[in-house]
């Protein structure tokens, strides 16, 4: 037997080479899988992988695994900043001009092919939890659970193939919700032949900021750093920035916003006041009962000595800042679950990982919160891909990057060729690092919504690496007349809190003449 076993040793040895090598050789061919998740006015500026200061105090240990692993885009920008138009331009790859939904509440041209549907036809399965929140049903998708309008933070409602439309509440916390939605369906998909995209849409950290209750006293030993520009007092803007109605100061609801309840009754907006009961009414009595203690606690000394001036100003935006942190800490929460059952599964080495958002928002500069403006806080959003095993970790790129090209990013990594009609372009190439790569030097923004929620007047404009021109003009709807025909031009290099508008300096005379051309084509279909 003894002359027979060398031989035979090494035909075993030879079998399991080839199929090993088999096996790597079916695994490299294998489409890879997408996971993206995208949160809904996530700013940079709560990522601690971006290093602002208000992450150092509130960091995301879990969105930076991702960042370690992967892509940070420094200069990632949305073209409308604003949640549907966002939406729609994730899955069209088109600017809000084209895919019409230019607005917050319709538009969407619904015979557009929607990113989901080549993936489908390429052989991938598909899914969506979370957050959809557009007139049109999500085509392409194989399965969905999807809330209801806006969502719930607390027993939000669902809907998905099997309740024929009907909306089901749950009893829960809405980011962990989606998650178990998500990872339900996952753990269904994770051994089959077909590659997956799973897109997870968190409602979270939009306004109003209502925490989990395992989380409602995070952060409430913490003093944020104020922003330079809190009490900017917009002396070289146009009289736009006198009739908006998103400041800190003058605009955030004391129970809505602030969630101080005894003060429900205190002059504010109209929607606000009347859109607390119902966010308040989603709680059991037991959760009410956890919330009303927490709250009277954290706003006992408030109530019992009210600052007055910019002493007010200053707590609201640590109330604000505060509970905004909160909400993050439970997507970064979530967003670790995501990650831990990619890898104790062994899905993470053939899966692209995308964390983004729908845009960025105000974290207080210039006195503001929300979005909507193309000041850098608001056009300026989250992004961060990671595809462990092909892309080199720990990575950070300068390129100008808009959600444009995220259809064209997703589609270009499962293989499938671009459409013409998308405006964006893949990302993949500054994944890999393409020496070769010739980049765009310029991105355009349009803010059609207008009258709406936050009274920001339309606007468009142009952006460099180093300028940016912003043009306001606005026809009143009811008198017709021309209300703002306003120019912004800023030197981000000398001005990066965007303080001082130099459209009408003659050092920047050329600067302008030269934007204003490179923005014409663009502004005049904006």
């Amino acid at each position: 037997m003894r002359k027979y076993s060398l031989p035979l040793m090494l035909c075993t040895m030879l079998a399991c080479l080839n199929h090993t090598n088999a096996q790597v050789k079916k695994e490299g061919n294998k489409k890879p899988n997408i996971v993206w998740i995208m949160s809904d006015d996530h700013s940079f500026q709560t990522i601690s992988a971006y290093g602002h200061p208000i992450s150092k105090l509130a960091p995301t240990p879990n969105i930076d695994r991702i960042a370690e692993n992967g892509v940070v885009f420094d200069q990632a920008f949305v073209e409308n900043s604003i949640c549907t138009p966002s939406r729609a331009t994730l899955l069209t790859g088109m600017y809000s001009k084209n895919h019409g939904q230019m607005l917050f509440g319709y538009g969407l041209d619904t015979g557009k092919t929607f990113y989901s549907e080549y993936l489908q036809n390429a052989g991938y399965t598909t899914a969506v939890f979370g957050k959809w929140h557009l007139a049109a049903e999500p085509k392409g998708f194989t399965y969905y659970d999807l809330f209801d309008d806006q969502g719930d933070y607390y027993n939000p409602a669902f809907r998905n193939p099997t309740t024929e439309g009907k909306y089901i509440q749950e009893k829960g916390y809405a980011t962990t919700l989606v998650t178990d939605h998500a990872l339900t369906w996952l753990e269904k998909e994770k051994d089959e032949e077909e590659p997956f995209c799973l897109v997870i849409l968190h409602k979270a950290p939009h306004r109003n900021w209502m925490p989990d209750l395992k989380n409602l006293y995070a952060y409430e030993d913490v003093t944020f750093p104020e922003p330079p520009t809190l009490f900017d007092d917009y002396a070289t803007r146009g009289g736009q920035m006198d009739v908006h109605e998103l400041s800190i100061a003058q605009h955030l609801g004391y129970a809505f916003d602030l969630k101080v309840e005894a003060l429900k009754n205190e002059p504010t907006l109209d929607y606000i006041r009347d859109s607390w009961a119902l966010a308040m009414d989603r709680l059991d009595p037991e959760q009410r009962r956890v919330w009303d203690e927490a709250y009277r606690s954290i706003h006992h000394d408030f109530l019992q000595n009210r600052p007055e001036g910019k002493a007010l100003i200053s707590w609201k935006y640590q109330r604000y800042i505060r509970d905004y942190c909160k909400t993050v800490k439970s997507v970064d929460e979530e967003v670790g679950r995501v990650l831990d059952y990619l890898k104790e599964n062994d899905l993470e080495d053939n899966t692209i990982i995308v964390y983004t958002s729908d845009q960025g928002f105000f974290m207080g500069e210039h006195g503001l919160y929300d979005k909507r403006f193309m000041y850098e806080e608001s056009f300026r959003t989250p992004l961060i891909i990671a595809y462990p095993g092909h892309i080199e970790g720990g990575q950070r790129t300068d390129k100008l990057v808009q959600n444009i090209d995220f259809a064209p990013t997703i589609l270009d990594a499962a293989g499938i060729k671009i459409p013409d009609d998308m405006d964006g372009r893949s990302l993949m190439p500054i994944l890999r690092k393409d020496s070769n790569l010739k980049w765009r030097d310029a991105l355009y923004y349009a803010y059609y919504d207008y009258p709406a929620v936050g009274g920001v007047r339309p606007h468009y404009g142009i952006r460099t690496d180093r300028y940016k021109l912003i043009h306001w003009k606005n026809v009143d709807p009811k008198t017709k007349q021309t209300e703002f025909d306003h120019w912004e031009l800023y030197d981000l290099k000398k001005d990066p809190l965007e303080i001082n508008n130099v459209y009408d300096k003659t050092t920047y005379h050329q600067i302008r003449q030269t934007l204003r051309k490179k923005l014409e084509p663009f502004a005049t279909n904006k």
